[in-house]
């Protein structure tokens, strides 16, 4: 997955060359948001490259599990860098709110932030489907990151002009805090992400639905379950479940069985980490672990 963190590198450096461009053809402090927002993608993209090679090694001794969870402190490493360009445009813009100075070469301005929206656009939609494939929050978050951005260029782009054609020079400060505001917004989003995954949230309802179905076509069959419990790192999904059997089954039969809840759970949840462990229903002892440390 590590190209595609290139090719937001590359897509980074050619919008913060436009957009820097296009702030000096006009001044405008819109536009400047603009750019500054788009280092902001260029330092994100470079942190996520790290992430995405160190998830990408295999389990060792001292990561038994794997190394997935570095995405999400890339993921939270991200959200705070918007943060500090959203602190960066309101200190830009609100001297411009005070004092309005007129724009530019707007036309040309326009046009050519208009072709780093695009490039954004075009990268956003590759990584935001490499993200949902290959189940990667630091992909999927950076790409709807560069989204937001298009929407942001997209916005200023129409402020300029409404600029430009009313004669009101404030609205071009206002808008740019509008930006500021609105990228807040995205960051708070990839952090609080960024903490769930940290912290062992369950898998998202629909994939857990799935786990639920499979466990409910066996419940036909006389089996019960307890202790069910999901969680995701990164691209890795982990489950785990207790699965009570009659205590006259051989170790073979309870064997196969969880083998094939096994199998059918990672048939629904892809590259899933599945344990199952056995017990005989019978046994008062085997309701006693339903919460995460055994009653007494």
């Amino acid at each position: 997955m590590q190209r595609y963190a290139w090719l937001s590198i590359a897509a980074a450096v050619a919008t913060i060359a436009l957009k820097g461009t296009a702030w000096w053809l006009t001044g405008s402090v819109g536009l400047l948001s603009d750019a500054l927002e788009s280092l902001v993608n260029l330092a994100g993209a470079m942190v996520m490259l790290i992430a995405l090679a160190i998830a990408a090694r295999p389990e060792d001794d001292e990561h038994p599990h794997g190394q997935t969870k570095v995405e999400y402190f890339a993921g939270g490493l991200e959200g705070l860098l918007i943060l500090l360009a959203a602190a960066s445009i309101a200190v830009a813009a609100l001297p411009r709110l005070i004092e309005p100075q007129p724009l530019g070469q707007v036309p040309l301005g326009l046009a050519v932030s208009a072709l780093a929206a695009l490039v954004n656009l075009a990268a956003a939609r590759i990584l935001l489907k490499a993200g949902r494939t290959h189940r990667s929050i630091n992909l999927e978050g950076h790409a709807q990151h560069l989204m937001t951005d298009v929407w942001t260029s997209v916005g200023v782009i129409a402020s300029v002009v409404a600029v430009a054609g009313t004669g009101f020079l404030r609205l071009d400060p206002l808008i740019a805090l509008v930006v500021a505001a609105n990228i807040v917004w995205t960051g708070l989003q990839l952090l609080r992400r960024s903490a769930a995954g940290l912290m062992d949230s369950a898998l998202p309802l629909p994939e857990r639905a799935a786990v639920l179905e499979v466990l409910a076509r066996h419940r036909e069959q006389g089996i019960e379950f307890h202790a069910l419990r999901t969680r995701q790192a990164g691209a890795r999904s982990f489950v785990s479940v207790h699965v009570l059997v009659p205590g006259a089954w051989s170790v073979q039969q309870g064997h196969e069985l969880a083998e094939c809840i096994e199998h059918e759970i990672r048939g629904v949840l892809h590259g899933a980490h599945v344990i199952t462990h056995l017990e005989p229903i019978e046994d008062p002892v085997s309701h006693r672990d339903r919460e995460l440390d055994r009653r007494p």
